[in-house]
């Protein structure tokens, strides 16, 4: 079982367009795949039209009144289930500091899940407990960034705190999402990291297919196989498949 967090301190980046499309061709290419939406807005579970059945269900995972498994929903795709959030992810941080070994909840969690090939995490913004369970519990940590400043100076920010706490970097792989071929500046900072060999070459661009999926509350292949946006969350499956899997 490969487990693959997509990540990233900042929000509005693609995290979710990216778990859901990645998740759907894992499933597509016969891989048992899992996505836990661990975020409490829920998108990704919105996305894959599955809602938790069960008050307080993401809450109730993390403090052992629900047995994970049972929480394991089936999509309406071959080799693709979910784990749906709700609300109450809201409070999982406060849930894991009051446990023993916290920081090791999620891959304890996980451990249970060996049903499946791949396991993808949906994870909120941030850097907390729970997001120090994520970096533990993953394989492979994918953060999108947009080639903007803001969004680069996030991606600093976490190489610099797996540094400060001991984490290893190599974990970390980084794609561009979001990229907006009009715009200079983006240009210009993808060229800086592709010289440093930090991103994946393949990158998802700024386009309204990919907003549609909330339109159409599925992933892009189910409404535009054939658009550029599509072809380019494939180039990156592609990419993540060689290197994680």
């Amino acid at each position: 079982m490969t487990v693959l967090a997509i990540y990233n301190l900042k929000g509005g980046v693609g995290k979710t367009a990216a778990a859901v499309n990645l998740a759907y061709l894992s499933a597509a290419e016969g891989y048992k795949t899992l996505v836990w939406d661990l975020d409490p807005q829920g998108s990704s579970s919105f996305y894959l039209h599955v809602q938790a059945t069960d008050k307080n269900a993401s809450k109730k995972i993390f403090e052992s009144e629900t047995d994970i498994r049972k929480a394991v929903q089936d999509s309406q795709f071959e080799n693709l289930w979910v784990i749906p959030a709700d609300i109450s992810a809201r409070q999982v941080d406060i849930s894991l500091y009051e446990l023993k070994n916290s920081k090791k909840k999620i891959k304890s969690l996980i451990s249970g899940l060996k049903d499946h090939d791949v396991v993808i995490l949906d994870c909120p913004p941030g850097i907390s407990l729970l997001h120090e369970n994520i970096f533990f519990a993953a394989d492979w940590i994918l953060l999108p960034n947009i080639p903007t400043t803001l969004s680069i100076n996030s991606f600093d920010k976490v190489m610099e705190y797996f540094g400060h706490n001991g984490l290893d970097k190599n974990k970390l792989k980084c794609f561009f999402s979001m990229v907006d071929h009009r715009k200079n500046l983006h240009h210009e900072v993808m060229q800086q990291f592709y010289r440093d060999k930090v991103f994946f070459k393949s990158y998802i661009p700024y386009l309204s297919d990919v907003e549609k999926m909330g339109i159409n509350q599925q992933p892009i292949f189910e409404f535009a196989n054939s658009s550029y946006a599509a072809q380019c969350y494939r180039d990156l499956w592609h990419e993540v498949k060689k290197v994680c899997l």
